[in-house]
């Protein structure tokens, strides 16, 4: 099946009530939210036309970047075409009928139950770890069991008819997850129309001082680097990948004359997407 004009999708990964299913409703309430099983089934998604876009999640603020992301993306053949910062709000829930009192294990995923220590600590909950937060939901709907709750999203207690015994459970308020939204075709806004984000990834030459050299372009043309990652590729024990964001636009003289520079100490230089930098980032 194929996304027609008339029914744009838009693909993310977990079950229905989950965080990446509300930035979807959020950022694009005009699209059918498509869910997906794995992040390789959200690619495939939309490779093969079964939906327009994906909404893939790529850092928390306290869990870090979510590791496969950064595997996937280079090789996936699509491109970023917007981000999106959702503030993550996680809600104690449980079957109608249930109380504080009558629960007695904790089911979510195992980042969620890291996030919320606090009340599993007070409440004297024990943990189980499920695979993704609304699909504990789901499971806790389908056991009907009032001694078992669920830690996952607002909206999944909504889906699966679920009590909330205690709101905004999660340890720290500023629990930040970045999201980007993927697309076959690259949509690059026009240089000078407002802050964009820069996305691409390189591999560093076997020279001496390679990657200092080849950022130091960006530092003498006063371009700023909100992030660089590095990770291994093809099963080496050396750091040879990194992936790299930047303020700006290529198109803008400083970043132009830096990513220039960048080539001649790396190799397989590729922008992954050039797009609008979201409002929150001026906040952060």
């Amino acid at each position: 099946m194929t996304s027609s004009p008339g029914h744009r999708r838009i693909a993310y990964q977990g079950e229905p009530g989950a965080n990446s299913h509300i930035v979807c409703q959020q950022h694009y309430p005009e699209l059918e939210a498509i869910a997906c099983a794995s992040f390789e089934d959200v690619f495939a998604a939309v490779r093969s036309g079964e939906a327009d876009l994906a909404m893939i999640p790529i850092d928390n603020t306290i869990a870090g970047r979510v590791a496969d992301i950064h595997h996937f993306l280079p090789d996936s053949g699509l491109h970023i075409v917007a981000e999106h910062f959702l503030r993550i709000q996680f809600h104690l829930m449980a079957v109608p009928g249930a109380s504080l009192e009558s629960i007695r294990t904790v089911h979510s995923h195992v980042h969620a139950l890291g996030q919320c220590r606090r009340i599993i600590g007070r409440l004297g909950l024990t943990t189980v770890i499920s695979g993704d937060t609304a699909g504990a939901a789901r499971e806790i709907a389908d056991a009907a069991d009032p001694t078992q709750a669920a830690i996952a999203p607002p909206l999944a207690a909504d889906i699966y008819g679920l009590e909330v015994l205690a709101s905004d459970v999660e340890d720290e308020d500023h629990n930040t997850t970045r999201f980007v939204v993927l697309s076959r075709e690259a949509v690059v806004p026009v240089a000078g129309s407002g802050p964009v984000v820069t996305t691409f990834v390189f591999n560093v030459r076997n020279l001496p001082a390679a990657l200092y050299k080849a950022l130091g372009g960006f530092a003498t043309n006063g371009v700023n680097m909100t992030k660089l990652e590095s990770y291994m590729v093809g099963g080496a024990f050396a750091a040879t990948q990194f992936l790299a964001e930047v303020d700006g636009h290529p198109d803008d003289p400083g970043l132009a004359r830096a990513l220039e520079e960048l080539t001649f100490f790396t190799t397989d230089v590729r922008v992954l997407g050039v797009y609008p930098a979201d409002a929150s980032r001026a906040t952060r």
